[in-house]
């Protein structure tokens, strides 16, 4: 089969189209004939660390075909079309084929297709569980989003706005057009966000993308209000986690996601896609051989919505994918 693997090229790795070995799922896996993957940050941050995982092929988000199953497999079935997070399986998703658990994946609503199913686990469980679990966001709060104009932050727009909340974006004014066609209340551009002139306060404050310190944008949050640090550089993610606890003295809570898949949570999400509730962006595409052009892409900080990855032909069965 064809994968994507990260090759060591001098004191960097670099992502090339290779011939490799068609897997052989296990007892308790599914072969899943992969039609479509999603391209996150965790990808380019593997790079950048050095982690590779052991089959050498990058990729968490993936919607495809199941084409055999393991002995003990009892949930799935050959011709289910899937969707699913990888990673606990050591990722995989930028090739023609992965042999992954099949707890690790749910049913495909036929009404979507794959690359739009493929735009949805990490960023939409990721916003979901920021929100839910750790914003504890309740019907008519107000709640800004920094950096709301990547995967991320288009699906916390509107999973907020689904769960009634009043929704102020922050991004750059080059993404402003595409985020105000969101409906949301306010879309600031970060460059000219005068903290010190802001009078507004919110319930809850979502860092997808942040760039300033977590005192600062703990003087946007309400009484009892909430801040979610969900992404970032490094550093900024590791002194949140340090300072967090100490910075929520009070009545003011700092708290940061460490996102983990959940099936409920992605069979939620799915279903509000299917029912035209959620509306996954795909901001750009990609061919296969093309996955490394794409996680560059990503790591520059040019998409707004996700970056998909077509690998097959029936990536666009179903439902038209969605664009910004």
């Amino acid at each position: 089969m064809k994968a994507v693997i990260c090759e060591k090229e001098q004191k960097s790795y670099e992502l090339v189209l290779r011939e490799v070995e068609k897997p052989i799922p296990g007892d308790n896996e599914v072969l899943v004939k992969i039609c479509a993957a999603s391209v996150n940050a965790g990808d380019y941050r593997v790079l950048n660390m050095g982690s590779i995982p052991k089959r050498k092929i990058l990729g968490s988000d993936v919607a495809g075909i199941v084409e055999a199953v393991g002995k003990n497999v009892t949930r799935l079935e050959i011709g289910d079309e899937v969707v699913g997070e990888i990673s606990a399986d050591g990722l995989g998703g930028f090739a023609e084929y992965v042999a992954v658990s099949e707890i690790s994946l749910v049913l495909k609503p036929k009404k979507v297709n794959f690359a739009t199913a493929a735009a949805v686990p990490v960023a939409g469980v990721a916003a979901l569980q920021a929100l839910r679990n750790k914003g504890h966001l309740l019907k008519g709060q107000k709640i800004l989003i920094w950096g709301a104009s990547g995967g991320v932050g288009t699906f916390a727009i509107q999973l907020a706005q689904y769960f009634g909340a009043e929704v102020t974006a922050v991004c750059s004014s080059k993404k402003a057009p595409k985020i105000q066609a969101l409906g949301v209340s306010q879309v600031t551009d970060y460059t000219t966000f005068d903290f010190t002139e802001n009078k507004q306060r919110f319930d809850l404050v979502l860092l997808v993308h942040a760039n300033h310190s977590l005192t600062t944008y703990k003087q946007l949050l309400a009484k009892n209000g909430i801040c979610v640090v969900i992404g970032g550089s490094v550093p900024f993610i590791m002194s949140s986690l340090l300072l967090g606890p100490i910075l929520s003295i009070g009545d003011k809570k700092i708290r940061t996601l460490v996102a983990k898949p959940n099936r409920q949570d992605l069979v939620f999400i799915m279903s509000l896609v299917e029912n035209g509730k959620i509306k996954p962006y795909i901001e750009k595409t990609y061919q296969l051989h093309e996955t490394g052009e794409a996680v560059r892409y990503l790591k520059e900080g040019q998409a707004s919505g996700k970056v998909v990855i077509l690998v097959s032909s029936d990536e666009n069965k179903g439902a038209e994918s969605a664009s910004l």
